[in-house]
């Protein structure tokens, strides 16, 4: 007995010994990574092993936004700046040559913050989806397959769906108008582009405005783990945050289980021989070949594509027109100039065509505006292999380079008063901003539904106010709320009155 106790006292050293020098190795790595890349500006580490974490933890226990602080030190710091977090360098981007190397060239990979999304707490979440591959190959190949549901010809086709989805809201805001009620425009906007996304990708019928599901609020809890995820490495590991970590494994196991009772209405359908609609549902399908021999792994990656589609053709446009209307509703003199442009294109017509979208100039100026100011993807990240000189900075190879859209749309470098609401920098004739613009990320991996989107956002802005007059309970803040998508903190509760119509 004696012997066993003298062993494992000897294990128990030995492990802790163990311990002692791995602990030790990757301090001396750490400080390794320090030497490597401290000569590039940045702001102060708040402590050797967590770099700059807790800054970022403070911010968002206070609820503020991190890329104000992002922004903070890009004025302070200049075109590149080191951010540290454990042995992880992320360096800031804000040079337009660097911007456009990097973004436009397919060779810059992904970086493997896109790996923590393939599951959320231990349930799978957006696993090998078009956001999260990162291995090229594999990535262009789901690519190449879903490009033609996002054709110019199909979606000429979805203008009856966006009217008839945004005539829903009309309906709603309507009776908020006659009821004398108020309404959180954040709250109905979701509800709207969650039934677009829901039938013209998936050919469902959701009628979220009538009958609102839980989809909105799994999705918003998705979207805040990311952020966990993202800037939090200990979150996981905190007892106080199971509860959290248990409904987020919860809302990510129903998006993906809707998606798979969703693929097997679909593939019955098909092999019934019925038509089906050449939607993102049945070209997600063809990612994984003859319906009837797909493995496991071909499911999960439908399931991947389905959770990464559902989110984000939903929560960004939402987002950007519930900022769109927050801004309109202080800017009279905008909006009046906006009402004059779709009296003289569309009238008091109820149906609005693919052709009038296009004659809607200064709407889409309101739109891009929008998007500089409050980008609700704030940014994107690559894996840079090669040593690279930024603004006559050497950086070593291996670093992660961040560029964020948020950062360079508010900088008086790129935009004379930046957080002026101002259309006319994108006027058809003024400069076009030089790699400082992407709200949608740029080159190759930039997004696939983008002019999907903007689409259903004019159609749906367009009858807005077309109609209706708006304008702020009091009360409301234009603050933003970073919930790993950007979105306005007070929900844009409005007061909503039918529009006098000038003759």
């Amino acid at each position: 007995m004696a012997i066993f106790c003298t062993i494992l006292s000897w294990a128990a050293v030995f492990l802790l010994f163990l311990v002692f020098v791995t602990f030790l190795g990757y301090c001396v790595y750490v400080k390794y990574i320090h030497m490597k890349y401290d000569h590039i500006p940045g702001p102060p580490r708040n402590s050797f092993l967590l770099g700059h974490s807790s800054t970022f933890l403070e911010i968002m226990r206070n609820g503020g936004v991190v890329h104000d602080k992002f922004l903070e030190w890009a004025e302070i710091h200049g075109p590149v700046y080191r951010l540290n977090v454990l042995h992880y360098i992320l360096l800031l981007v804000t040079c337009p040559e660097t911007t456009k190397e990097v973004l436009m060239s397919a060779k810059y990979p992904k970086d493997s913050f896109y790996k923590k999304l393939f599951n959320l707490f231990g349930q799978r979440f957006l696993g090998n989806g078009l956001v999260t591959a990162l291995d090229h190959e594999q990535w262009y190949k789901q690519r190449r397959v879903i490009d033609p549901a996002f054709s110019s010809l199909y979606l000429r086709g979805l203008m009856g769906t966006f009217n008839e989805r945004a005539e829903k809201l009309m309906t709603k805001l309507t009776d908020v108008a006659d009821n004398k009620t108020e309404a959180s425009m954040l709250k109905l906007v979701n509800f709207v582009t969650i039934d677009v996304i829901a039938k013209v990708a998936f050919g469902v019928d959701l009628d979220q405005l009538e009958n609102p599901s839980v989809f909105p609020k799994a999705i918003e809890m998705c979207l805040k783990a990311m952020v966990f995820v993202a800037r939090d490495v200990l979150f996981e590991y905190n007892p106080k945050n199971r509860p959290f970590i248990k409904k987020v494994r919860e809302a990510s196991h129903l998006l993906r289980s809707t998606g798979a009772k969703w693929v097997h209405n679909r593939r019955t359908a098909m092999q019934n021989g019925e038509d089906v609609p050449k939607d993102i549902l049945t070209q997600i399908m063809k990612t994984a070949g003859k319906e009837e021999n797909t493995t496991k792994e071909d499911e999960e990656l439908m399931l991947d594509n389905f959770v990464t589609f559902f989110i984000a053709g939903q929560e960004t446009t939402a987002n950007q027109l519930a900022f769109c209307i927050m801004e309109l509703t202080r800017h009279p003199e905008i909006l009046e100039k906006l009402r004059k442009e779709l009296d003289d294109v569309i009238g008091m017509k109820q149906d609005i065509s693919y052709d009038d979208l296009g004659k809607l100039i200064y709407l889409s100026q309101v739109l891009k505006e929008t998007l500089r100011i409050y980008p609700p993807a704030p940014g994107t990240t690559r894996d840079v292999p090669y040593d690279f000189v930024i603004d006559g900075i050497r950086v070593p190879a291996g670093a992660t380079y961040f560029f964020n859209s948020y950062v360079c749309g508010r900088m008086e470098k790129f935009f004379k008063d930046p957080l002026t609401f101002d259309p006319d920098r994108f006027h058809p004739d003024a400069p076009k901003p030089y790699y400082c613009y992407y709200p949608f990320a740029l080159g190759p991996r930039s997004c696939l539904g983008q002019t999907f989107a903007q689409m259903e956002a004019k159609v749906v802005m367009a009858k807005l106010l077309q109609r209706f007059d708006f304008s702020l309970v009091p009360g409301q803040t234009f603050d933003v709320e970073d919930t790993g998508t950007l979105r306005p903190k007070s929900g844009v509760v409005c007061s909503v009155r039918h529009r006098n119509h000038k003759k």
